[in-house]
């Protein structure tokens, strides 16, 4: 019964989490261009302000500043040296993941590959006795392995 309801939970927040997305994906897709030399660089340049500006901003020298943006270029600047030049530039530091497609639609593909992996096995182990299952009951086979993985733990273990 427990593990039925956290299935239930674990497919409504997923949906929830669609349908946020579903109205929100464009724009938040297109925050994720980063410019160039980096949101940092670019919003202190539009504002016209030196980094020597933003270090003092920041309560920080200059040298930290220029590492942070070079940081920022590379993909590894960290979280709390974004919010810190966020909140001296005033802006709001955005953080999220955008799922490229929907969670409910991940899942099932992903209990789809389990299922044909399963049954994978089962095709392997019938033609080596020289034995097929007809296409209708190997769909239905299907069918209940896909049912069978969906929200089921282990859905995304590597083997």
């Amino acid at each position: 019964m427990a593990r039925t309801m956290k299935a239930s939970a674990r497919r409504q927040a997923r949906r929830a989490l669609d349908l946020k997305f579903s109205k929100s994906r464009e724009a938040l897709q297109s925050l994720t261009a980063v410019p160039h030399a980096g949101w940092v660089r670019a919003i202190r340049d539009a504002l016209g302000m030196s980094a020597a500006d933003l270090a003092a901003r920041m309560n920080v020298v200059e040298s930290t500043v220029l590492r942070l943006e070079a940081a920022e270029r590379t993909g590894r600047v960290q979280l709390d040296s974004l919010r810190r030049a966020a909140n001296a530039l005033d802006c709001d530091l955005v953080y999220g993941l955008v799922p490229r497609r929907e969670l409910d639609t991940q899942v099932t593909q992903q209990a789809r590959r389990r299922a044909e992996q399963a049954l994978g096995r089962v095709r392997h182990t019938m033609l080596l006795e020289d034995q097929t299952a007809p296409t209708d009951l190997t769909d239905e086979l299907l069918q209940e392995q896909i049912l069978f993985w969906l929200d089921r733990p282990g859905l995304w273990h590597v083997n």
